[in-house]
């Protein structure tokens, strides 16, 4: 039962009975998506960017990695006229997986224009703040009601206009809007500050390899006070390295639970997959090790117990005198002679040469690019903490469940 003070609104929960519940499009002064125009009509240089799934992120703002396409002024003003979209206009993509991807448009450009996956919303100004309502729709709230809705088809998420227009929007009054979104904002510029660090740190770290790893820096031997000495030998990996199968280290169960102690590992982006409840077989006694799998480039170091997933994964180890750490470093920065599939550890990381300076240098750049490693994690553990705050601040602001003084 809902007390006097909440009403209900179906899909998304309770709220206070002070808000009003409306729709989308009763808010919005244009809600509309694109249109892919013939190819072309999209080129790499113009006045007016072509946005894509790709240029959209979680955060709600444009993806800066990634590249941004044009269109002609032809085709903006022709087959495009009716997806212009200004600055301050809200895109949201509309197909995936995955869904959610938000972003508010800035002013590098007085317009834009975009695809088909991808919507516009515009706000009117005199009933719903651009910054709550950007804060809304990226709000699991949003997500969940708009997601559960949402055609599926071979693997596909779509949804429709209409979909977007019903999207029911509770809203408290606009300077409630803007007091909520402003508190909001300040969580968005610390993990744009973190994620900025991150970015930083791991440049730094990368510059950092290319000056140790080759020699051209050298570091102070910590048992003589003075900078390192001698010439660096060419070896091949294979030399350096035991290549281990994992099939005595596989998991069993498919049953994976945050409780369980065992972490299941692969070579590739998702890296642990889950934890097992498995505690035999584990791969331990030769730790730290390099794992990587058949099917791509990718390899990760890993210096804590583990089993693997599949035996599409497999383990280098170090042989007598060598610091895999370095190694693994090494690896990194070797101009790899493999495309597509990786099959074979004899016929092509075992064949491949990098220098190699003594074991006591060796073990001081590793524990130096270990040190750049920490600073990073660190950054990246502060990142993880600020987004949680601020998810479990939305779910309470934007439900009205913690509600904010108005000065």
């Amino acid at each position: 039962m809902v007390s006097d003070s909440f009403q209900h609104v179906a899909g998304l929960g309770n709220f206070p009975s002070d808000w009003l519940i409306a729709s989308a499009d009763d808010l919005t002064d244009k809600i509309t998506k694109g249109t892919t125009p013939p190819k072309s009509e999209i080129v790499k240089d113009s006045q007016t960017p072509f946005l894509r799934v790709n240029n959209l992120d979680f955060n709600g703002v444009l993806k800066s990695s990634t590249e941004i396409l044009f269109v002609t002024e032809s085709a903006h003003r022709g087959c495009l006229a009716r997806s212009v979209a200004y600055p301050n206009d809200i895109l949201m993509n509309i197909v995936g997986p995955p869904l959610g991807k938000i972003a508010m448009l800035d002013d590098r450009y007085p317009e834009y224009n975009m695809n088909q996956a991808v919507l516009i919303y515009r706000c009117n100004a005199k009933l719903i703040d651009k910054n709550y309502f950007v804060n809304f729709l990226g709000s699991e709230l949003a997500q969940q009601w708009l997601q559960s809705r949402s055609k599926k088809t071979s693997g596909q998420q779509n949804l429709t206009i209409q979909l977007c227009k019903e999207l029911p929007v509770p809203t408290p009054s606009l300077p409630e809007q803007r007091k909520i979104a402003k508190i909001l904002s300040t969580w968005d510029k610390a993990i744009t500050t973190t994620e900025k660090l991150i970015t930083t740190s791991k440049q730094q770290k990368k510059a950092l390899m290319q000056q140790l790893l080759t020699g051209k820096k050298r570091l102070v031997n910590p048992e003589t006070g003075k900078e390192f000495k001698g010439e660096w030998t060419k070896v091949e990996l294979g030399k350096l390295l035991d290549y281990k199968q994992p099939t005595p280290y596989l998991v069993k169960s498919t049953e994976y639970s945050d409780e369980y102690s065992t972490p299941v590992l692969t070579a590739g982006k998702t890296f642990i997959l889950g934890y097992s409840n498995e505690t035999s077989g584990i791969f331990s006694e030769e730790l730290p090790t390099i794992i990587f799998d058949d099917f791509t480039t990718a390899s990760k170091f890993v210096d804590f117990p583990f089993k693997a997933k599949s035996s599409a994964m497999k383990m280098l180890v170090a042989k007598d005198g060598t610091s895999l750490k370095f190694a693994y470093e090494a690896m990194q920065v070797i101009n790899h002679p493999i495309g597509g599939h990786q099959r074979h550890w004899i016929s092509i990381f075992a064949n491949l040469v990098i220098g190699l300076p003594s074991p006591d240098e060796q073990k001081k750049i590793a524990s130096v690019l270990t040190a750049s490693d920490q600073e990073t994690e660190i950054l990246e553990t502060k990142l993880s903490h600020f987004k949680q705050e601020k998810k479990a601040l939305m779910q309470q602001l934007l439900s009205g469940k913690r509600r904010v003084q108005i000065n």
